[in-house]
């Protein structure tokens, strides 16, 4: 096939530079077209230094996100909430693939998500096309998808690990719990009191609890693989690291089942998939494990008869957002799903 022009809107950002890392280097992508508000005619690499050689382009200033559409066949939006909506318009108006990053199209239902973003839905039209780019789940609409809306990195680790459970009818579907754990790189290059160094150094905090954006979500996806409503009661944490996310499952089992049984639903519900790794009994993962990755490490056990635990780490950045984006870019465009995302992590 001829080769893919990808235009990044957003590419200063945490997840924009990711996106840039990994697509620098994929044989299908022939040109990269970045644009931000920030450091507007210089070039990418300036600010990254780490790019320097492979990420040279000027970034483009907003108001030239037009000419970055029409020069792209496929465009990824990595802008805050409530800004993408009306660029993946303009962007599917002119007969361009869309994969958003943010969360303006993660929830299909409009009330849900003005609910739990208190902002009016700029493209509600548009949210009946978008589907959501969790592969491992949803690969062949993913396949057929002009506008895919990324999921978030939380709902990534949670419905991984949730995923068998449901599809399975195997948990009450009342007890379910998601505890999570993240890194400072989570809330992004914006700078924040609670990312502050001195802040978040020798420090973990709840926060969010029982109101962050990213329930409706897990809740939401994790119905949809149930085929019943399912609430999910889902508490992070910020963790003084860089990268990386950490998240417990707990559920109660309909029914007595032990360890190995458990783990040999997830392995058949799993076979195949490159990015989903299985530990085994008495094995239990670690972010640096999965740092700069597209891979999802599981680890899990029954306590007693009824109760379970699943444990998933992966790389908020890759997994969690740009390499997650990369491998549903490979779909929609007939490729190799692990296209230029396969290979080992960074350690230590």
């Amino acid at each position: 096939m001829a080769g893919i022009k990808v235009g990044i809107i957003g590419a200063t950002g945490y997840v924009g530079e990711e996106l840039v890392r990994i697509l620098c280097r994929h044989p299908q992508v022939t040109g990269i077209t970045a644009a931000a508000k920030d450091a507007p005619g210089q070039p990418l690499s300036r600010v990254y230094p780490h790019l320097a050689g492979f990420a040279d382009m000027e970034i483009l200033d907003m108001d030239r996100v037009p000419e970055l559409i029409s020069g792209s066949d496929l465009v990824f939006i990595a802008l805050p909430h409530g800004l993408s909506a009306p660029v993946a318009r303009e962007a599917l108006a002119a007969g361009k693939r869309v994969i958003d990053m943010a969360a303006d199209f993660r929830l299909p239902d409009q009330a849900l998500y003005e609910q739990w973003y208190q902002a009016a839905h700029e493209a509600p039209d548009l949210l009946g096309e978008a589907v959501y780019g969790l592969p491992e789940l949803f690969r062949s609409a993913v396949s057929a998808a002009r506008l895919v809306a990324n999921p978030g990195c939380f709902p990534t680790s949670a419905l991984l690990a949730l995923a068998p459970l449901m599809k399975h009818g195997l948990v009450e579907q009342d007890s379910l719990i998601v505890d999570s754990k993240s890194g400072v790189s989570g809330a992004g290059r914006t700078l924040a009191l609670g990312s502050h160094y001195s802040e978040c150094n020798d420090n973990v905090r709840a926060y969010s609890v029982a109101a962050h954006r990213h329930t409706p979500e897990i809740s939401y996806y994790a119905s949809v693989l149930a085929g019943s409503k399912v609430e999910v009661v889902f508490t992070p944490h910020l963790i003084p690291m860089t990268r990386g996310i950490l998240s417990t499952v707990y559920a109660g089992l309909l029914r007595p089942m032990d360890a190995a049984s458990l783990r040999q639903v997830y392995r058949d519900f799993y076979s195949g998939e490159e990015f989903i790794q299985l530990l085994g009994e008495g094995e239990w993962p670690e972010t640096k494990w999965v740092q700069g990755t597209n891979r999802c490490c599981l680890g899990l056990t029954v306590a007693g008869r009824k109760r379970l635990i699943v444990v998933s780490v992966i790389d908020n950045l890759v997994k969690g957002a740009a390499g997650q984006a990369v491998q549903n870019m490979n779909l929609m465009f007939d490729l190799p799903e692990s296209m230029s995302l396969n290979y080992p992590g960074l350690y230590p």
